[in-house]
């Protein structure tokens, strides 16, 4: 039986070893054996990626967008060169379909590509001022330390929403994936060591929300901390920031539909992707079958939910 591979954090342009004691299981969702081990990490070493973060800032704000943007498609195409490894690390750690996989990957290099070309699009303005022959020039600067705290979801591509719009406006970035689903993180940070990357600029720290997660955010260095997950992590999140008035950008799900087809078959199990559903909506004629059965209607009246909650494998974020 082979031994599970403990990953390292990745912080100033390097790959940490963990001298600590404590390590969290990484689990296959599907077979229940233990993929890789990943250190339970403390304030500490959220301290230490946000202090290499704040010392690269200004050296990397202090380049053209342009080489920020290039930089950003060093990373893409690393991407789309492991696409197929990295998707089998989502579907093995995050227990989604392969098809489902290798499309978040490609549409992460994408995005990436996206966010890029913006670099010819980050402008100032021109302002006339109420003094006759006075203009205002108005520039864009940089926030400085950023950090990202993502869900299990789509851990890969949420790596790209809160990283790329902050590294092409001259940010620097500490992220946090979930525990359930680091392995493609740790690919994620392979890459961008591999292509060079200005040590500090991108970081990756492992570990537990009440821990890690509450350093990236109260951490008085942090100018902006964004996170995507539930909505009691992001009250406890914004709670944390508060005390240094730090900005927040919180993705605490939205509205979806959840429809279910004729040919669904009762007693399937599923897993979900763990979206807010506030709606469900059964096809025609479907949804009277099911109130007959007992599983029942729509509003959640008729049984419906509590048949989902017994067949529908969950993750909290």
């Amino acid at each position: 039986m082979s031994v599970p591979v403990q990953h390292p954090m990745y912080i100033d342009g390097q790959f940490v070893t963990w001298r600590g004691d404590a390590w969290i299981d990484v689990v296959n969702p599907a077979t229940e054996a233990v993929i890789s081990r990943i250190p339970d990490g403390q304030a500490e070493d959220a301290r230490k990626a946000i202090d290499a973060a704040e010392r690269a800032q200004p050296e990397w704000e202090a380049l053209p967008a342009i080489e920020r943007a290039s930089w950003l498609r060093k990373i893409s195409a690393g991407i789309r060169e492991r696409a197929s490894e990295i998707s089998a690390l989502i579907v093995e750690e995050g227990g989604k379909i392969q098809q489902l996989a290798e499309v978040e990957v490609a549409f992460t290099a994408d995005y990436i590509d996206y966010m890029a070309e913006w670099a010819r699009r980050y402008e100032g303005e021109i302002i006339q001022s109420d003094r006759p022959g006075e203009n205002i020039l108005l520039f864009k600067r940089a926030l400085g330390v950023t950090t990202g705290i993502l869900p299990w979801n789509f851990p890969f591509f949420l790596i790209a929403r809160k990283m790329a719009p902050a590294l092409l406006t001259g940010n620097t970035i500490v992220i946090k994936p979930s525990e359930f689903t680091p392995n493609n993180a740790i690919a994620f940070a392979k890459i961008v060591d591999e292509i060079g990357l200005p040590r500090g600029v991108f970081n990756l720290v492992l570990g537990r929300g009440e821990t890690v997660g509450q350093e990236l955010a109260g951490n008085p260095k942090v100018a902006m901390v964004s996170m995507t997950g539930s909505v009691s992590a992001g009250e406890k999140i914004m709670a944390t920031a508060a005390k240094n008035i730090t900005k927040v950008c919180l993705e605490l799900g939205g509205t979806q539909n959840l429809n279910v087809a004729m040919k669904a078959i009762k007693g399937l199990k599923f897993g979900e992707t763990y979206i807010n559903r506030e709606n469900f909506e059964a096809m025609q004629g479907f949804h009277a079958g099911w109130r007959k059965s007992g599983i029942g209607g729509a509003d959640g009246k008729h049984g419906l939910h509590e048949y989902l909650q017994t067949q529908v494998v969950y993750l909290q974020s």
